[in-house]
């Protein structure tokens, strides 16, 4: 694909609507040098503008998608237009702990393989190299966190143990220096190896090194949300007090009410959370963490082939298993009916993608915890499931929660397999569609979660907000057309309605379709600039 030689041109958005207090305004907008020269009725104009009619259309700040896992797979056109269709232009990586940096990526691509896959251009030189592989070479901009696991891995390993005082030191060394190298923050994954074996005082550690540069901790809590939610914000509430760091909640899922009231109270004791979600009620995750002991979950090992070599191994790795998902509240007796296999690398099983685990096992004529067992072995563990939950949340039932003022958008998308998550292609257009289009939300509501929140809180430059002197990153959206298509049975059909799409000024999606253009750049925290200056803050 050829990209347009006039991409730098001066732009007129000539014709739409751009979001005020009261909704919806009659603006063009107009571009030059990468950042928004006017908006208002008629601005004068260069000789050399080119001209995008806008006319029925809003034009938005470009959504920041803050929990993303297409931090490796940005290169490929298929994640490029499943994020441009939605009218993402900037996505935070490093989630859940696991990140290709520090170190020379082996390892997160083993763990992570199934969530992230391998990055294809990373091979070394902390953040600054990561972000660097992103620098005009993709049409998004990336942002990343330090991912504690990553770094507790470079010290110790998968160790289940407290970290010593040298080790934390240590440690704590690996995420300052990711920080300065343009690091937003520190994510943790707390249900995931080696993450869940750092303890509470080692996190605030870490924190006070996040804290000390304003960056901010984000959190896959501890104990598997829903029921267990309260617990994981305690903690999170324990670091904040230790640390002084700001904290932000990954996926956050669970009773509305329950949530709701819970931040509130945190709120009210003075420790503000912000939080991202997903409007689908089912989750998506390795099966190995859902499914074995830890002690059998630890990337790059044969442990769980060795345990059920033999026929009292593998009764005892079944009956763990089988406590496992029956002490789950959002699983329990029928587990099996409410896993279904997203991502089966192994080539003797890729007939079993999207279909349920007791369909699956069905087919092969064996138990749902036999074939289980099997495709983790015959997989490496690098499978992904998706789990229905017993009481699906309409948006009517999301949107207290959606409207909340420390909610952002995150799709936690999984680009890797043939049966994703259709959260993937349609978190912002189900946003967009099924919450604005319903009244659900309004449209500067939508801006706010969408896009300002996450820039202000994540501190993502001067972007976020459609006015003069910002970073021009835009989508320009159909309000009546706009949705998501992406189902559980068709999970990869990209979203309609936004067509049009710049990022710094450049025209990266036209009439739905992509230019070739990549003026994307790897976001760092705190005005930190790309080498190249092209308005990465």
């Amino acid at each position: 694909m050829t990209a347009d030689p006039d991409a730098g041109a001066p732009v007129l958005l000539r014709g739409g609507s751009v979001v005020g207090p009261d909704g919806l305004h009659r603006a063009d907008v107009l571009v030059e040098g990468g950042r928004i020269a006017a908006v208002g009725s008629g601005p004068s104009t260069p000789d050399d503008v080119r001209t995008v009619d806008c006319g029925g259309r809003a034009v938005l700040a470009g959504a920041v998608d803050a929990h993303s896992h297409a931090g490796s797979r940005v290169f490929d056109e298929d994640v490029q237009l499943a994020l441009l269709r939605q009218g993402v232009t900037t996505i935070v990586t490093g989630q859940d702990g696991v990140g290709p940096a520090p170190g020379d990526g082996t390892w997160a691509d083993r763990y992570f393989a199934a969530i992230d896959g391998p990055h294809p251009r990373y091979r070394g030189g902390g953040i600054a190299g990561l972000l660097a592989t992103y620098d005009g070479s993709t049409p998004v901009n990336v942002a990343t966190l330090v991912p504690a696991g990553t770094v507790r891995h470079e010290v110790l390993g998968d160790e289940d143990r407290p970290a010593s005082a040298e080790e934390t030191d240590a440690v704590r060394a690996l995420v300052r220096r990711g920080l300065a190298e343009g690091a937003l923050g520190l994510a943790t994954g707390l249900d995931y190896v080696p993450g869940l074996y750092a303890d509470t005082a080692e996190l605030a550690a870490l924190c006070a090194e996040v804290a000390a540069v304003d960056g901010i901790y984000v959190s896959h809590v501890r104990g598997g949300y829903e029921a267990n939610l309260g617990e994981g914000l305690d903690e999170v509430a324990a670091i904040v007090r230790s640390s002084g760091v700001r904290a932000h909640v990954s996926h956050l899922h669970a009773p509305v009410d329950t949530a709701l009231g819970l931040l509130d109270d945190l709120a009210a004791d003075g420790i503000p959370l912000t939080f991202d979600s997903y409007p689908y009620s089912r989750g998506c995750t390795i099966l190995s963490m859902l499914l074995l002991p830890a002690a059998l979950a630890r990337p790059g090992t044969d442990d769980l082939a060795r345990a059920v070599a033999d026929d009292a191994g593998r009764h005892r790795v079944r009956a763990a298993v089988l406590e496992r998902v029956t002490a789950r509240p959002d699983l329990g007796p029928g587990w099996a009916d409410q896993v279904t296999l997203s991502h089966v690398p192994s080539p003797a099983h890729h007939d079993l993608q999207g279909r349920t685990l007791t369909d699956a096992a069905a087919a092969r004529r064996t138990e749902p915890v036999e074939l289980a067992i099997d495709l983790l072995v015959a997989s490496a563990l690098q499978v992904t499931a998706i789990m229905r939950v017993p009481h699906p949340r309409s948006p009517a039932d999301l949107a207290p929660l959606v409207r909340h003022p420390g909610h952002t958008a995150g799709s936690d998308g999984i680009h890797v397999g043939t049966h994703p998550h259709p959260r993937t292609a349609g978190t912002v257009a189900r946003y967009l569609g099924d919450f604005v289009r319903a009244g659900l939300l309004s449209w500067s509501e939508a801006q706010r979660h969408l896009s300002t929140t996450a820039v202000e809180h994540l501190r993502l430059g001067d972007r976020g907000v459609v006015r003069a002197g910002a970073v021009a990153d835009l989508a320009v959206v159909d309000p009546e057309r706009v949705a998501a298509r992406s189902t559980y049975d068709d999970p990869t059909a990209t979203a309609v309605g936004t067509d049009d799409v710049l990022v710094a000024g450049i025209a990266v999606l036209a009439d739905g379709r992509l230019t070739g253009a990549t003026p994307g750049t790897g976001i760092r925290r705190a005005g930190r600039s790309a080498p190249r200056g092209n308005g990465s803050a």
